[in-house]
């Protein structure tokens, strides 16, 4: 009895099936954005970095930006040593 069912659900399938071509995705060539390489081993030329436990970590257009995200980080998590380093001038300066 199983078996009739299951080539009856099998041949119904069969002959209400269509085949519908899929729509292949059109490939654009665009040039890719140019990303700035960032190195672990070298600190950045310009700009302000944030400095967590002595690894650069974020990169900031500006003092404000990079002082207000050290002092986020810094109410999460208290532990942690942070520093900004100022690219220009090749100091860095510790979070208190």
């Amino acid at each position: 009895m199983k078996a009739a069912r299951l080539s009856l659900r099998a041949s119904t399938i069969d002959r209400n099936s269509t085949v519908v071509p899929m729509k292949k995705p059109v490939l654009s060539i665009d040039e890719p954005e140019v990303k700035k390489a960032l190195r672990a081993d070298r600190p950045p030329t310009e700009g302000f970095v944030v400095i967590v436990d002595g690894h650069f970590k974020s990169e900031f257009d500006t003092m404000a930006a990079a002082e207000a995200s050290s002092r986020k980080l810094k109410s999460a998590y208290p532990m942690l040593q942070i520093e900004i380093y100022d690219a220009a001038k090749k100091s860095r300066t510790l979070l208190s």
